[in-house]
């Protein structure tokens, strides 16, 4: 038996007494690359216009306390498409680079793969998880499309590919201002190809990441200028695709999921919480939007402030879909009853990871924090100043360290931190690219 058909499973008499189950339905998942958990209108911006966006959190599932899996896209995208955190693929330490030849290890069961073999998988948009075989193309990896690019769009050499398995890769020049759109209408075909069956589609954008693109019919229209331009065209293309499964009649047979892969970096919104992408520790380079639509599965209207993260993607999809889980050690968890029917989170704690060091602990209430950055030095604070304790229900934005008044809560906290730090470090392999 393949590596990758080790699943766990349901038992074949449970599988024949269980009542007939509905039909699995269509997953979406709408990867924004380094948008602001404050950058939509539903989550508070004041300048940024994103009214479809909106009328998806309105009509689904919101979460307030939603966090990626590192403070970088690499990173995040593998503990996403793995349901684990990237310290145990080896993907922890900052991001893959041009001439970097490492990638998601074969040995990584993704979402596309547990998906098989009810679903038809596509990635479109950008991978950043290995460019080199045998990490590359996505193909390798579960999708049985994709269309998009290899890495970031401010790398180079870049080009833009589309391949499927036994189909060799073709390759164009990138039109930077349509990149976008050329994502969502390779995801509409994709769709509307496989209306009839089970599909899974995985759309990777680079916005709004800089540089900055603005498409022709939306520059110069925002008030928040090139950044909001380039946002208020995701919002717009994301209206062309949920008319699209209006038209097609899949409205209710499809889950939409949209979220980012970490915060926002030179501009974009935080919010009110603390710091920006690649910021050790701190929530503004972690918690990200996070809006699940269905109107078959999902209710409608409701704001969760449960903790979660992108590693729970994996878990709860596979759990709407009906499929097992795969033979892995993951650290994600269903959400489907946070999603459903306000249960509380599966998560007694988050573990925030800054590279392949533990910088973080987030439980319901308290953040335990460790490490942070001065300049340009990895600052150790809990070493410097004594333990950093903050209540982020009443302080979001991590402002007043009160280990002073809590000191039974920092030794609790300090031992959790210190068992991430046990269980996870020795994992670290840190990659160094070819001299």
């Amino acid at each position: 038996m393949r590596r990758r058909e080790v699943l766990t499973g349901l038992t074949a008499l449970g599988a024949t007494a269980a009542a007939p189950a509905r039909r699995p339905p269509n997953i979406i998942v709408v990867l924004a690359d380094d948008l602001g958990w404050g950058d939509l209108g539903a989550y508070g911006s004041p300048l940024i216009a994103t009214p479809n966006l909106d009328r998806l959190a309105r009509q689904g599932v919101r979460m307030t306390d939603f966090y990626a899996s590192a403070n970088v896209c690499t990173p995040s995208r593998a503990g996403l498409l793995t349901g684990r955190y990237p310290i145990r693929s080896g993907l922890a330490h900052q991001v893959i680079q041009p001439n970097d030849t490492n990638g998601l290890p074969a040995s990584e069961i993704t979402l596309a793969e547990a998906l098989k073999p009810d679903y038809v998988t596509a990635m479109v948009g950008k991978w950043h998880l290995g460019h080199q075989a045998p990490f590359w193309p996505p193909t390798n990896h579960g999708f049985d499309l994709f269309f998009g690019l290899p890495y970031s769009h401010d790398m180079k050499p870049l080009a833009l590919y589309e391949g499927a398995p036994g189909v060799e890769l073709t390759r164009e020049d990138v039109d930077f201002p349509r990149l976008t759109e050329r994502f969502f209408d390779r995801g509409r075909r994709f769709i509307s190809d496989n209306r009839a069956r089970p599909f899974f589609l995985m759309l990777t954008l680079t916005a709004p990441h800089l540089e900055l693109f603005p498409h022709p019919d939306h520059k110069g229209r925002s008030k928040a200028a090139a950044y909001g331009d380039v946002v208020e065209e995701v919002d717009a293309q994301m209206g062309r695709l949920m008319d699209q499964l209006r038209e097609l009649g899949l409205e209710r047979d499809t889950v939409v999921i949209v979220t980012s892969d970490n915060g926002p970096w030179f501009e974009g919104s935080a919010g009110p919480m603390r710091d920006r992408k690649g910021g050790a520790s701190w929530d503004g380079g972690y918690r990200v939007p996070f809006i699940a639509w269905g109107p078959a599965r999902l209710p409608a209207g409701k704001v969760s402030r449960e903790i979660a993260m992108n590693i729970d993607v994996l878990p709860t999809l596979l759990a709407l879909a009906g499929r097992p889980l795969p033979a892995a050690e993951l650290d994600g968890r269903d959400l489907t009853g946070v999603l459903t029917r306000g249960a509380k989170s599966p998560h007694d704690e988050l573990v925030l990871f800054d590279n392949e060091k533990v910088a973080a602990i987030r439980t319901d209430r308290w953040k335990y924090v460790v490490r942070s950055y001065y300049r340009s030095y990895d600052f150790p604070v809990a070493d410097r100043f004594g333990p950093m304790l903050f209540d982020v229900r009443a302080d979001p934005s991590e402002t007043y360290n009160l280990a002073s008044l809590h000191p039974a809560v920092v030794a609790e906290m300090k031992g959790r931190f210190e068992r991430a730090k046990a269980t996870f470090e020795p994992l670290g392999k840190r990659y160094r690219p070819p001299t």
